[in-house]
């Protein structure tokens, strides 16, 4: 990470606000007035999108609701063939995740075993570099993994390119007149502040009315599932999920606002950071990414206009490639 005293933060990634909501001090990092207009997004709420009341006290300023899952389900309700075309791309993208996750758990298993292997293995080394044969396999193994990432990435990327080409979302009447209202009240608005909620439902809102060039021009700050969707890539994971032992998943590609990081939002409590195995194996992972575990008063400041740079709160911690987090 790297810190710089004298540029100032341009956007906010922070952890879950509704126990302890920090919103008010990453608004002041940003340099927003207390008269500042905030557009809000809260479509990862759904049907709750519009119970904004505390979220926009915790602003301490002036804010509108920009209701993108409403106007999305408005649009859908006028314009069956959109409605229909969408719902077929996410049926598709939903066969796609589960095909990816039958092939992950094995490569995981796989990448599990060698790390475990290498913790006791002190054999002959393999190359120049003094790593054990162990330590070799592992890392290929590894890269296996990361080779299935970019393939279900891919694959996910088109057929949201071929969604698109036929179906032009963008262009239904519809769309257009919603998109033209937002631009209308983005326009006298100094930030945006997106919450969290149901990840895939902001991300597909977020690019059903191509809110990506507001999000580049405008201060931002985004939490819990709002800032994964708002990442270069959306990674779903838990380490206890009900069903039994879970592997991290590439969902999506994101917006790209917050470059270079893996948002992990209520981290100590989906993630068994204590694991220093399960910790190394899902830092190298997604390596050169740093994976931010977002609890809460945690969260990175971006610095300067291209979002590259960020400094990251007191408390917050990044998980090592030596398992350890810190």
């Amino acid at each position: 990470m790297t810190q710089s005293d004298d540029t100032r933060p341009t956007a906010a990634l922070l952890g879950p606000q509704r126990l302890a909501p920090t919103l008010a001090e990453a608004c002041e990092a940003l340099a927003l007035p207390g008269d500042a207009r905030v557009a809000v997004i809260t479509a990862g709420w759904q049907e709750r999108e519009s119970e904004h009341d505390e979220l926009v006290a915790a602003l301490g300023r002036p804010a509108v609701n920009l209701l993108l899952h409403a106007r999305a389900e408005l649009a859908f309700e006028h314009d069956h063939a959109l409605f229909e075309a969408h719902r077929a791309k996410q049926d598709q993208l939903k066969l796609l995740q589960g095909l990816y996750r039958r092939r992950l758990r094995h490569a995981m298993d796989s990448a599990r075993e060698l790390l475990d292997l290498t913790r006791r293995d002190h054999g002959p080394f393999a190359d120049g570099e003094g790593r054990t044969r162990a330590v070799v396999e592992l890392e290929a193994a590894l890269e296996e993994v990361r080779r299935l990432d970019r393939h279900h990435l891919s694959c996910v990327l088109e057929v949201e390119r071929a969604y698109t080409e036929l179906e032009r979302p963008h262009e239904h009447a519809v769309v257009v007149e919603q998109r033209e209202e937002l631009t209308r009240t983005l326009a006298g608005c100094q930030a945006i502040a997106v919450a969290g909620g149901h990840v895939a439902t902001i991300l597909e809102r977020l690019k059903l009315f191509e809110l990506g060039p507001a999000l580049a021009r405008l201060p931002v700050i985004a939490w819990s599932a709002g800032a994964m969707a708002l990442g270069e890539r959306i990674v779903l994971f838990h380490d206890r999920p009900p069903q039994g032992r879970g592997d991290a998943e590439v969902l999506h590609a994101g917006l790209g606002v917050f470059p270079g990081v893996v948002p992990l939002p209520h981290a100590r409590h989906r993630l068994l950071l204590e694991d220093r195995a399960r910790v190394a194996l899902l830092a190298r992972r997604f390596a050169p990414a740093a994976c931010v575990a977002l609890d809460e008063r945690c969260g990175l400041h971006l610095l300067g206009d291209a979002r590259a740079r960020f400094t990251a709160l007191p408390g917050t911690r990044v998980l090592q490639e030596d398992g350890t987090c810190r």
